[in-house]
C-alpha cells in the first residue's frame, strides 16, 4: 500500500477465507501475504484468526480482510459465520501430502454451498520448495482447476514464492467483477461507502471462462 494513505482509507474491502486440510500452510500463507513473516513453529489455528492488508490495483485502494479458519473437522460449526460475505477464497493444498489434494473436493463444494456463485477461487499447492517429497503433480493441479474453473498458483510461504501474486490475483479478479457491475447497473464509479464490504451478486453472470486463471508454478 502506498505510504501516504492511511490503513483505514481505502476504496473497498473484500472478504477472502483461506481454506483447506488443517497442516496445509494457510496460516503461514496469511502472515506471509499479511506481515511478510514466516515461522517454522506455527501451531494449529484454534479457531478462527484474520488479518488484513491493503494493496493498489489499477487507481484503487483495495483492503483484504482474509480469514483463516482450523481445517480440523471440530470446527466445522462455524462455517456458515466464517463463509458470509466471502468474495474470494484461496483453497490450499500441500503438495508433499497427496490426501490433502483429495480433499479438495469437499472443501470446493463446501465453498460453493455458503457462498455466493460468482466467488473467485485460487487454488493453492503450497510448500512447492519441498520439491524432493512432491507427491502432487502440477498436472493434475492443473487439471482440476480447469474443470472446476478456478485459478492455480503453486507457492511457497517458507521461499516467498508467489504468495503475493496469489492473493493479488484474486483481489484484482474480484476487483474487475465489481467494477463491471457497478458500469452494468450505472451506480456511482467511485466505490461503495468506506469500510462496506463488496458482496459480488449474482445480478449478471460473469462467464466461467474469465475465472480460469493462468497458471504459474
Amino acid at each position: 500500500m502506498a505510504a501516504y494513505r492511511a490503513d483505514d482509507d481505502y476504496d473497498y474491502l473484500f472478504k477472502l477465507v483461506l481454506i483447506g486440510d488443517s497442516g496445509v500452510g494457510k496460516s503461514n500463507l496469511l502472515s506471509r501475504f499479511a506481515r511478510d513473516e514466516f515461522s517454522l513453529e506455527s501451531k494449529s489455528t484454534i479457531g478462527v484468526e484474520f488479518a488484513t492488508r491493503s494493496i493498489r490495483v489499477e487507481d484503487k485502494i483495495v483492503k483484504a480482510q482474509i480469514w483463516d479458519t482450523a481445517g480440523q473437522e471440530r470446527y466445522r460449526a462455524i462455517t456458515s459465520a466464517y463463509y458470509r460475505g466471502a468474495v474470494g477464497a484461496l483453497l490450499v493444498y500441500d503438495v508433499t501430502r497427496h490426501i490433502t489434494f483429495e480433499n479438495v473436493e469437499r472443501w470446493l463444494k463446501e465453498l460453493r454451498d455458503h457462498t455466493d456463485s460468482n466467488i473467485v477461487v485460487m487454488l493453492v499447492g503450497n510448500k512447492a520448495d519441498l520439491r524432493h517429497l512432491r507427491a502432487v503433480s502440477t498436472e493434475d493441479a492443473k487439471a482440476f482447476a480447469e474443470r472446476e474453473k478456478t485459478f492455480f498458483m503453486e507457492t511457497s510461504a517458507l521461499e516467498s514464492l508467489n504468495v503475493e501474486n496469489a492473493f493479488t490475483e484474486v483481489l484484482t479478479e474480484i476487483y474487475h467483477i465489481v467494477s463491471r457491475k457497478t458500469l452494468d447497473i450505472g451506480d456511482d464509479p467511485i466505490g461503495p461507502p468506506k469500510g462496506k464490504t463488496i458482496n459480488v451478486g449474482t445480478k449478471d453472470n460473469v462467464s466461467a471462462a474469465e475465472k480460469v486463471g493462468c497458471c504459474s508454478t
